[in-house]
């Protein structure tokens, strides 16, 4: 069934819906945080083995990476804000559900639903796409993308001050209550998108990339335990390689996939996904060394005795360093481009990590590290969604988000399992007790470095257009259609004009098959121009309305050929309600 689209326009967005949109973020860091602080007395508190015990941090882990590719594409076709406030209220609902019970199943079963949160990153990109002019949508998505590090960075001391001094099941009240305000902040200030998708919910897809997820990221996190050698782990990703393959060969197929793979397959697209996984195992390796670093005693020689409390606040800077570099990022990607500020930033986390195999000696030290990382993750984390934006229509914003924000949250997973292999197999037992060493740290920041020097050679694949040409940012959805127009010149285009010749901005201009289907929508920009491709050869209708103007339908025909029909739109005048 095809979907209407509401009639708010986009420029209509209030000042409070970037930081509504990013503290909805910063809640869901939050909630990923909150165990860092009680990993180690997990067992303990659930009463049951340490491998056992691992599954309420990759019941998380899994359900997030399955949930955000699909609440994207959700969100693309039912509405984002809907299907953000429905993300948050799972959220809560397993907040509670871990909130009331020291069960394993039933702490298990509550993670899993607070990993569906992590759609509200990408579906709070795409409302900034669709909602925010220009000028304010660079730093606009720097701030989103970067609230899962800004949240991580601020709930870590937190968490680890209630954990000190409380009950640890008051850390899900506390996500609780911030889902709930979250959820009431988006209900008062964020308006629904008027961008929609054509199309259905491709269930199939769904069901076929959980799957293969799943076989994925199980292997990967619990590799250590099964040994990675072992016929679990093996059987595990085979079977996930042929689930996956079988996957894309059905989307190629589908008429509307949840993921559209001809799209992911551009050059911008492609290596910025595969770009994204290295910046999600760089920022993962600080989040496991420096804490247990801090926190190690100093009778080990190395360890620098910290509490669990100051070692948070020493790592915080990581996070509040991302929040600040997200204007710094702004007015960088408008001068040079998105694809610059993720080339420094890496080259800047390659600085922090080649300067912490040095400063490992000193509590002041890991500040240092925190502060430079932190600096060059938030700007290589805020150019990422700016360089999908850029690339696909505005119709996808929400599922390639989503299929971005997983390759982040792959990199983590991937980075969680190797480094967690790496610093058990180089560990001293002390009195039955498993230490990290100084040399398992150093290698972690080694590969750490590795995957920064990969992310860099695949950013370096990244096709680059000066934004003074053409820009890569689009402000919206109207924007978005004419850059596609010039791509893919199968449609119709022209200019929405009033009654005096005037242009019309935020006009929406809809697309009529023959048999009475929309057959697609957008606006009109600032000077009017609009565009919008046709599926196939026929007769359509072009209807156009505008606030303020009488409405406007005109029968065109396209031959389906790959040339533009050029057809401007003269509203009437100025309407009087009955």
């Amino acid at each position: 069934m095809t979907q209407t689209t509401t009639d708010r326009p986009a420029g209509r967005a209030s000042g409070a819906v970037v930081p509504v949109l990013a503290f909805a973020g910063i809640v869901v860091a939050v909630m990923q945080t909150l165990l860092v602080p009680v990993i180690k007395d997990l067992p303990q508190l659930l009463d049951t083995a340490p491998s056992n015990a691992t599954w309420v941090l990759t019941s998380t882990l899994l359900s997030g990476a399955v949930a955000t590719p699909i609440m994207g594409r959700l969100g693309d076709l039912y509405g984002k804000r809907r299907m953000l406030i429905l993300s948050l209220a799972v959220m809560v609902v397993g907040a509670l559900v871990s909130a009331l019970t020291s069960d394993l199943l039933l702490m298990i079963t509550g993670r899993t639903l607070q990993g569906f949160a992590m759609g509200a990153i990408p579906l709070g990109i795409g409302l900034m796409r669709d909602m925010l002019p220009r000028e304010k949508l660079g730093s606009a998505m720097a701030l989103m993308s970067s609230s899962i590090g800004v949240g991580g960075g601020l709930a870590l001391p937190a968490a680890a001050l209630v954990a000190q001094h409380s009950d640890w099941h008051a850390l899900y009240y506390g996500a609780a209550g911030l889902g709930v305000l979250a959820i009431a902040l988006t209900l008062l200030v964020v308006p629904e998108s008027p961008m929609r998708a054509e199309g259905t919910f491709d269930l199939p897809g769904a069901l076929g990339l959980s799957a293969g997820l799943v076989l994925f990221l199980l292997p990967i996190t619990k590799g250590s335990d099964w040994g990675w050698a072992s016929g679990t782990t093996l059987g595990l990703f085979a079977a996930s390689a042929v689930v996956l393959v079988l996957w894309g060969v059905m989307e190629l197929r589908v008429k509307a996939p949840l993921v559209d793979l001809r799209t992911t397959a551009r050059p911008a697209v492609l290596f910025t996904n595969l770009a994204s996984i290295m910046v999600g195992v760089s920022f993962y390796v600080v989040s496991l060394v420096l804490p247990q670093l801090l926190q190690l005693p100093e009778s080990t020689g190395y360890g620098l005795g910290q509490s669990m409390v100051v070692a948070g606040l020493l790592v915080a800077p990581l996070g509040l360093t991302m929040m600040f570099t997200a204007p710094v990022y702004a007015r960088l990607s408008a001068k040079y481009g998105p694809k610059f500020t993720l080339i420094l930033g890496l080259l800047i986390i390659a600085i922090g990590y080649g300067a912490g195999l040095g400063l490992m000696s000193a509590a002041w030290q890991s500040l240092v590290i925190s502060v430079l990382l932190g600096a060059g993750i938030g700007l290589a984390y805020s150019s990422l969604p700016a360089l999908i934006v850029g690339a696909v229509p505005a119709s996808e914003t929400g599922a390639a988000n989503g299929l971005n924000t997983l390759m982040r949250s792959i990199g983590t997973s991937v980075s969680s399992a190797v480094i967690g292999m790496v610093l058990a197999n180089t560990a001293n037992n002390v009195g039955g007790v498993e230490i990290p060493t100084m040399h398992g740290f150093r290698v972690s920041f080694l590969i750490a470095t590795g995957a920064v020097a990969v992310g860099l050679l695949l950013a370096l694949f990244l096709p680059g257009r000066r934004p003074t040409d053409k820009p890569q940012l689009r402000a919206s959805s109207e924007d978005a259609a004419l850059e596609r127009a010039e791509q893919v010149l199968r449609g119709f285009r022209g200019r929405v004009l009033g009654a005096d010749g005037s242009p019309v901005a935020r006009a929406k201009v809809t697309l009529i098959d023959r048999r009475g289907r929309r057959a697609g929508a957008t606006l009109s920009a600032e000077d009017g121009s609009y565009a919008l491709t046709v599926p196939a050869q026929g007769s359509y209708v072009v209807a156009a309305r505008a606030t303020g103007h009488g409405p406007l339908a005109s029968s065109a025909t396209h031959a389906g050929d790959e040339r533009p029909v050029d057809l401007d739109l003269s509203l009437p005048g100025e309407t009087v309600s009955a």
